[in-house]
Parts: structure tokens; sequence; C-alpha cells
């Protein structure tokens, strides 16, 4: 997966039916911009509302999961979800012209393949990953759903239905960048005596047999075989010696298990945030899936409310450049050299170290009976750090100086005044390019935010 928020090239078209309803459904899958996430537009309704992929907006996980917000509804949402996943896309706007999201095979690979075609685009921003830093466990209905710590984002499930025909199986996904080859193809599936529940009930309005695996799990009389062959208009209908309907053929040995491996996939993506973690799941549904991800989701809130982001400052550790190392590295010079030292570098991030006392210059004008540090300066001293990370990547830096081109999104947070000691901290976005740097930098007093702000400098030579 990508370190930074992905989104598509261009738009991306898809029709169907739904399943449920039996509408014809267009959707647009179109770019969007950093931070926006994936939300649904109802085009089809006057003031085209958005309902945002959240779990919080479910309301119905009997036959799929539905979304509703302000009594807007987009149903069956979860293959459409899972192919965004396996796409690795954080920013998506998705049109539709209907109630429910088409369930073209019944699987996720037709929506992979079309946004295949058109491709995605890396974004500036970088991703905001829910590292998981315990284990988290939910149990429901003989539904268990565990989740622990892992580098990377994981899937395991087990199902066992007691079914002679399915038997138990398992599934598991260890790197998501397998989910299009393994397991997008891997189409729904229902019993006979489902089908024969949701034909009664008026449902599967859409399903014409050729986009779900029906399981026989009882002696079938050939009468009621041609009853199924003339509801869904075919010329015959038998039983496979594997237990299956001859609608499909398997497209894996344990394409049930499979599926419901993509339905996780895809209810989890409403928790709004990609997860490094491993996830198992026994005897999974989108009921436990849904409750599971509210709690992860709940978990995360809690994780970040209580979770500083401040780099950990030793006054007693030695710092990795003194003030004397950072005179020779960058052309300020007093009263304007605004970081007293380093006490962590490497590739893509540095920690520095301002003290801020009543001896600064600045106070003698900036509110001299409530003095206040000036938030350009604090922007300055990110500046100032950020150009030593730059720097240091380069064999020859003395020959470099870095002159700041934009500063962008700049927010102030709290005051930093006199005996408070200022950690700057910054952070590359991307690579180098054209000797053109990005970089996020963050200014912390403690544990709290004064300023951050994203900042882009270019390389100079000296005397080239």
């Amino acid at each position: 997966m990508s370190h930074y928020q992905q989104t598509l090239k261009g738009p991306v078209n898809i029709k169907g039916v739904g399943l449920h309803t039996g509408a014809e459904v267009t959707m647009c899958l179109k770019p969007a911009p950093v931070n926006h996430g994936i939300k649904f537009q109802r085009v089809d309704l006057d003031e085209k509302p958005i309902i945002e992929a959240n779990v919080d907006y479910v309301v119905d996980v009997s036959r799929g999961t539905t979304l509703e917000k302000n009594g807007v509804k987009v149903a069956t949402v979860e293959h459409c979800m899972a192919a965004l996943v396996g796409s690795d896309l954080d920013n998506v706007l998705i049109e539709i012209d209907n109630a429910e999201v088409p369930i073209l095979d019944g699987s996720a690979i037709e929506f992979m393949n079309a946004i295949d075609e058109v491709g995605s685009v890396e974004q500036e921003e970088e991703r905001d990953y829910f590292v998981l830093d315990q284990v988290i466990n939910f149990e429901e209905n003989g539904s268990e759903m565990v989740a622990m710590p892992s580098e990377n984002y994981q899937i395991s499930v087990m199902i066992d239905f007691n079914s002679p025909v399915i038997g138990s199986q398992h599934a598991s996904l260890h790197r998501i960048s397998d989910f299009k080859k393994d397991f997008a193809s891997a189409r729904t599936f229902c019993f006979l005596h489902e089908l024969e529940m949701l034909l009664k009930a008026d449902l599967i309005k859409g399903g014409d047999l050729n986009n779900a695996i029906v399981i026989v799990d009882r002696v079938v009389e050939d009468s009621e075989l041609q009853h199924l062959a003339t509801l869904f208009k075919k010329d015959k209908v038998t039983v496979e010696k594997e237990g299956i309907l001859n609608n499909v053929k398997l497209r894996y040995q344990n394409e049930p298990a499979r599926h419901k491996l993509l339905d996780v996939i895809g209810d989890l993506a409403l928790v709004g945030t990609p997860i490094k973690g491993r996830v198992i799941g026994t005897k999974p549904g989108h009921g436990a899936n849904v409750e599971f991800a509210k709690k992860l989701k709940a978990h995360i809130k809690n994780q970040r409310k209580n979770k500083s982001t401040a780099p950990a400052y030793d006054p007693n550790e030695k710092p990795l450049l003194n003030i004397i190392d950072i005179k020779g590295k960058l052309p300020h010079k007093e009263p304007f050299l605004l970081v007293d030292k380093v006490i962590h570098m490497d590739e893509r991030q540095i920690v520095g170290v301002k003290s801020v006392t009543y001896n600064e210059p600045f106070f003698r004008g900036h509110f001299p009976d409530n003095p206040i540090m000036p938030g350009v300066l604090q922007i300055e001293a990110l500046a100032q750090t950020g150009g030593l990370l730059i720097l240091n990547g380069l064999e020859d830096p003395e020959n470099y100086e870095t002159y700041f081109l934009k500063i962008e999104n700049a927010k102030f947070k709290s005051m930093v005044v006199p005996g408070d000691t200022l950690v700057l901290k910054c952070e590359m976005i991307g690579e180098i390019r054209r000797g053109i740097a990005e970089m996020k930098g963050t200014a912390y007093v403690g544990d709290k935010i004064s300023c951050e702000t994203q900042l882009m400098a270019k390389i100079h030579k000296i005397n080239p």
C-alpha cells in the first residue's frame, strides 16, 4: 500500500442491476481531493444528497450493508467498498442514480477491472493509518472477530455452516496487493432454502442465477428445478455433483470463504481509516462485521484523543546536532537562528528543539507586556529545522542552501511564551523531485500542538 493518499485519474462508469430492487443503476466513480474519503451521492434526487461511507450510517445488514443519512439510502455497498480498498483508493465520490449498488457478477472484480482501466494517482497528503496497538475482540451470535497488531493489513476468515456441501472453509489475505488476483472474483452465495425465502419475499428482483453461487443443501425434485428454471428464464437447472446449481462454475474450491473475506474488507472499510493490523473472523457476517467496525472506530477515536503525537524529548540525552553544529550547516545567524539542537534525524524526519526565553529580540516589540512568540517565527523555526533535513541528504550540503517557496494550511493552536520549549518536527511528503522538497511541519509545547503547516522548498546550489 502507498504511504500517500490516492484517488482516481479520471471518472469510472459502471452500469448494472440492483440485486434486491431489480432496478437499472448507473454509477460514476470520480476523483476527489485529499481527506475527502469515500462518499456516495444520490444524483437521482433533487438536492443530490451525499452519504459518507461511514459505519455510523449503517441501518440494515440483513442481506447486505445499507447506508442511510437523513432518510436517503444506498444499499449493498460492500462489494464496491472492497474493490476500492483492493484498488488502494482513499478519496472517491460515487455518483449513483438509484438506491442500490449494482450486483454485477456478485463479486468485486468488475468494479476493480473498471477502476484499473482508468488508473489511480498519488496525492500529496500522507495516509493517516490506524495502527492497532492492542488486541480487540468482538463476539455475537456465534460470530467472533479479533484484531491484533501487525505491520500490514491482513485478513483471515473461517466459516462453517454445518453443511455437508461446503463444510468448514478458511481463507487468508496476507497483502492487500493480492486482493484482486485471489479474492476479488469470489462471488456471493446462498443456500437453496434462502433463495426460496427471498423469492417469496419478493426480494432479489435483480437475481438471474448468474451473480451468485446457489448451494443445494437438500434433495430437490425435478419439478422444483424446472420451476426455478422458469423463474430465472433458464432452459434447464440441475444440481452439480459438488452440491451447487449449475448456474455457475466455482472459481475457487473455497469460493464461499473467499467471498466472506471480501465482505469483511468491504464492511471494515466503513471505519473510514486505513488499517495496519491483522483481523481474524470466525463465522463472519455483515452484522458482526459492522458491529466490529463500530468498535474499531470507537477505539481509533479514543486512541487519537489520548495519545499525543509529540516526539519524546529528554533534555538529558546528548543531541544529534548542537548549536555549533547547526551554525556550521545553516546560513542563519543570531538573532535569527531559531533551532538550538537536533535530537532526531533519519531520511524522512527530523526533530529539533528551540528554548524560548524572554531574551529573544522579538519580545521587545511583540506584546512586550504580554510576550508571545510570533506565529511566523514558529513557522520559520520549522523551516530551518526542515532545511537541516533536506541538506542532510546531500553529499556536499555546504554547497547548497534551501529557499522556501510555499507555506500552506498554516494553523496556530496555542500560544508560545517565554519559558516554553518548542519541539519542532518536520516530515518529508514524497520524494525530492527536480530539487523541490515538500514537508509537513508541526511544533509542540509539551503534548500540545502550537502550530502546524506544509512547506515547500527549493534546493539551490551556491555559486554553481
